[in-house]
């Protein structure tokens, strides 16, 4: 069967990414951001608090499996800590973005990755699917040279739920107005990528990158890869296969 689309996760399937959020130092420069525009927070408070906050959100949230937002956790930190005399409108979406960009040591294509979807954009069409923020996954996409490949780019943080929710894919079925068996998931996770397409009724390739759970129980790939490059051959397996 011939597929019309192809849907990707984006951190550790298409982007090699670093980041870490227990460096001591990624606190010390947002809340030295937060204090030059009216948050006076301490290193440490900040620290605590989007942990907790990120925890609570969480648990609050209706949904199985829960994403937060990470606007919404500085808009918490502003209203405690803030001067409001003195705090910028949009305050809370820059300080995110001074956040992510702090922690960050990492971010490049794999190899292969924009030659491989150079190719692959000419035969079928190309969405993202991923869980994340907003405000960092698409920036990071454009970081990368690759967001000119996607058609649409669909981020957990947008809606409140995470992969392996089957909403996740659903939702991008619908934009390409397609069904699960005209299109494959490629990703580097056992559980939020292969488990989660599988109950979508997706056929899924996972990439076995240096990031993400490499096994979990129930999740069967359709094929695995190794190599970027080799994603060519992969689809054309199941496609000449299903």
């Amino acid at each position: 069967m011939k597929f019309k689309a192809l849907l990707f996760d984006i951190n550790g399937t298409v982007t090699d990414i670093l980041t870490s959020e227990s460096d001591e130092e990624l606190y010390r420069v947002t809340a030295n951001f937060l204090k030059f525009n009216g948050v006076s927070i301490s290193p440490g408070e900040l620290k605590a608090l989007y942990f907790d906050l990120n925890r609570q959100q969480r648990h609050e949230s209706p949904e199985e499996f829960p994403e937060f937002d990470v606007k919404k956790i500085f808009q918490a930190v502003i209203e405690e800590y803030g001067d409001h005399a003195h705090v910028p409108v949009n305050l809370a979406a820059q300080a995110a973005t001074v956040f992510r960009a702090a922690s960050q040591f990492r971010l490049e294509p794999y190899t292969g990755v924009t030659e491989v979807l150079t190719m692959m954009k000419k035969r079928y069409h190309l969405g993202a699917v991923s869980d994340g923020q907003s405000l960092w996954a698409r920036p990071e996409l454009r970081m990368a040279g690759l967001e000119k490949f996607f058609e649409f780019v669909i981020v957990s943080g947008d809606h409140g739920f995470r992969k392996p929710d089957k909403r996740m894919f659903t939702m991008a079925l619908e934009k390409f107005h397609i069904t699960p068996a005209e299109t494959v998931y490629v990703g580097n996770d056992m559980y939020r990528d292969v488990y989660g397409a599988k109950n979508a009724g997706i056929k899924s390739i996972f990439f076995k990158s240096n990031q993400g759970e490499h096994s979990f129980c129930g999740a069967e790939p359709d094929y695995i890869i190794y190599n970027f490059n080799e994603l060519p051959r992969a689809v054309e397996f199941l496609e000449t296969h299903s």
